[in-house]
């Protein structure tokens, strides 16, 4: 190791001034170097007991400093004049006292190590001592021995954030759990460089068992930035990702910042065991609003996939909402019909199937402004026909008039035909059942009631001389597509939805699609839509938008399309991959789940089974509701009641042709009766829509 120049330097003045010291009394006690010797040495002695002066009055700084640094002159003049004191050389007591003198301080250095302020120990033998700013503030206060060992601990990790610990606290019943309080090293400054990354590398525990948060005060207010309290909880942190209880979970997997649901409360967990089930329920601060959630996030930390659906949400008033997770999904269940379930209520409302959450789905006959219509769609197997069957069991139950038409024959439908009032088939038989209720509501008009006068109908007024009636349309836009009476079909339909519920009638009409570029008109969508509660079933995934769009639904409150199948995926696929084995058919059970828009958010639900395998007659009344005979004679009397089975009758669309003007080897014409060309029915165009409408009509002529 390289000794430093000033060592050097010192050492050599103290070996050269031994001699001095030694001889200089004694051969030449008047001469100048004993002079001088004596001179300085009295100096020093001057000075050191002025800092020593100073330093007992407080008024000088660093006086220790200084008369370590005076002392090697003040000995040597010491020495020097007891060596001129004594005679001779008093048997060599002046040379051993000499000799001390330069062994001692050759060795102690004064100069050397006290020449600076903050200079380091010139051989480097002893470490660093710790910033003067630091030392200075780390406190005095007689801390217990567990606050002064953590105080180690972050001393060695080099005060971080520039803080001291005040205190630490153990917590009670761990064995390394504790509670720090820290303070800014600079009075004044406030802490903001502090972070969990910092507080656990100094305790070597993981970043996630480390909390920092604000001090507070006695009376529960919040303390200056300048203090900060830190917990350290690698116990509670290893029991927290081992056995978590309920809100510990929710705080950690879904209410986090990046979580399912941000910044959501936990409130309750709930576990129903009969139905396989558990419930949380949870709210939003307050001014929050609605939760923002992550359904597929929140699948993934409930265990599960959106594909399985085994987790559904449901909103409440206040920011609070349920998160429901089944052990298997709800919606692959079958829920049998029964006359109980769809046995309409003193509110018009019966149970039409269940939603995700277990909740049963209601739909209604009627409202408070009059009969309520119906809207139903769903592609090809998709369920639309079971759901049309609760239907016409709800409104025979509730003792309505029941017209069912099809446009093309299907056996759960004939057998519906049963248990009401009239059924059939066709786009013809779907036309005369419009004609007959567009003219049984201007008779309805003038029927007088049991108090004398006339009245709109209402599920709340005694004394109607009529019964409810209600018309399902089963494929309703093939009947109006249909070449010769579609565009009659559309005409009444739409005239029927708008007057219908003031003479208790309602509409419910089943198709594939609710589209206005599909035929439907935007005055029939929009009476539809607001006089029913529409049940939307099996949708392809690309059209959930453009449906729901239709339906007047938000963008923020369409529904993530439903997976083709709730089965799940079964395991060995790898094994049956690896031996060439084909995989075991998929169960599609998506047949009659969809969404039931009856408030701003669709809800999905599965729909009620009517098994036509087994009788059903137990679900239905004993005798099917009709029309009374008053009504009867007045249809009869304007041509419309009939066996509307048969085929086109003479005049029914217009006069008869004669014989010369009609082709008989048009048998087209000839079995329908009535003459090619424009529809009577049509009236003028008066807005951009009924034109585009009139061209589509005359384009497929």
């Amino acid at each position: 190791m390289s000794i430093p120049r000033s060592v050097v330097l010192e050492r050599l003045a103290y070996t050269t001034a031994v001699p001095v010291i030694a001889v200089a009394p004694n051969l030449s006690p008047g001469g100048a170097p004993n002079t001088v010797v004596l001179v300085a040495g009295a100096a020093a002695v001057a000075g050191i007991i002025c800092e020593w002066v100073a330093g007992i009055r407080g008024t000088a700084n660093g006086a220790g400093r200084k008369i370590v640094r005076m002392s090697p002159v003040a000995a040597a003049g010491l020495i020097d004049l007891a060596a001129a004191w004594t005679p001779g050389w008093c048997r060599g007591a002046d040379v051993a006292a000499a000799v001390a003198w330069g062994l001692g301080y050759w060795y102690l250095l004064p100069l050397s190590r006290h020449t600076r302020r903050r200079h380091r120990p010139a051989l480097g033998a002893a470490p660093a001592p710790a910033p003067e700013r630091a030392v200075e503030a780390a406190p005095n206060d007689g801390a217990n021995l567990y606050t002064r060992q953590v105080r180690l601990l972050w001393e060695r990790a080099g005060m971080p954030g520039r803080t001291i610990v005040v205190k630490a606290s153990p917590h009670r019943d761990t064995t390394a759990d504790l509670t720090i309080t820290l303070r800014a090293s600079e009075e004044g400054r406030p802490i903001t460089s502090l972070t969990d990354a910092d507080v656990a590398a100094a305790f070597d525990v993981d970043e996630g068992a480390v909390r920092l948060e604000r001090m507070t005060t006695g009376d529960g207010g919040l303390a200056g930035p300048s203090w900060l309290q830190a917990h350290i909880t690698p116990d509670e942190y290893k029991r927290r990702r081992t056995a978590p209880t309920a809100t510990e979970w929710w705080t950690d997997k879904i209410s986090g910042q990046r979580g399912p649901i941000p910044y959501s409360e936990f409130v309750s967990k709930t576990r129903d065991h009969d139905r396989g089930v558990t419930h949380y329920i949870a709210r939003m601060p307050d001014g929050m609003g609605e939760p923002r959630i992550d359904e597929t996030a929140l699948c993934q930390a409930l265990g599960t996939t959106p594909d399985d659906g085994c987790v559904f949400v449901t909103l409440d008033g206040g920011g609070k909402f349920l998160v429901s997770h089944w052990d298997t999904t709800p919606l692959s269940a079958l829920y049998p019909a029964t006359r109980e379930l769809l046995t309409p209520d003193a509110e018009g409302r019966y149970v039409v199937g269940y939603l995700g959450n277990g909740q049963p789905a209601r739909n209604r006959c009627h409202t408070d402004r009059g009969a309520a219509h119906g809207l139903y769609v769903a592609p090809s197997g998709g369920g639309k026909t079971q759901l049309l069957a609760a239907s016409v069991v709800a409104d025979a139950n509730w003792g309505a008039v029941i017209w069912l038409a099809a446009e093309s024959p299907d056996e759960k439908i004939a057998t519906l035909g049963r248990y009401v009032d009239r059924q059939g088939f066709g786009a013809l038989y779907m036309l005369r059942v419009l004609r007959a209720t567009l003219a049984l509501m201007s008779i309805r008009a003038e029927m007088v009631w049991a108090d004398g006068q006339l009245h709109d109908w209402s599920p709340y007024l005694t004394g109607c001389p009529y019964s409810p009636l209600k018309i399902k349309l089963d494929e309703f836009l093939s009947g109006a597509r249909d070449e010769s009476y579609g565009g009659e079909i559309m005409d009444l339909a739409e005239q029927v939805s708008v007057k219908g519920r003031k003479y208790g009638v309602g509409e419910d009409v089943a198709g594939q699609s609710i589209y206005v570029q599909d035929g439907f008109t935007q005055l029939l969508n929009e009476n539809l839509r607001e006089n029913s509660i529409p049940i939307v079933l099996k949708v392809a995934a690309k059209k959930v938008g453009e449906m729901f769009k239709a339906l007047g639904i938000k963008p923020e409150n369409i529904p993530a399309p439903l997976p083709r199948s709730f089965t799940q995926e079964p395991e060995g696929r790898i094994e049956r991959v690896m031996n060439a084995q084909p995989e075991p058919p998929s169960n599609s059970n998506t047949g009659g789940v969809g969404w039931i828009v009856e408030n701003r958010k669709p809800e999905v639900l599965r729909t009620l089974y009517v098994d036509f395998n087994e009788d059903i007659s137990h679900l239905f009344p004993d005798q099917p509701v009709g029309l009374t005979a008053h009504e009867i004679s007045e249809l009869e009397a304007r041509g419309l009641w009939f066996d509307w089975t048969l085929p086109p009758q003479p005049g029914e669309f217009g006069e008869e042709p004669d014989d010369e003007d009609f082709d008989d080897s048009d048998g087209d014409n000839n079995r329908r009766g009535r003459r090619p060309g424009p529809r009577h029915f049509e009236g003028a165009v008066t807005t951009p829509k009924q034109a585009l409408e009139r061209l589509r009509h005359l384009t497929s002529t």
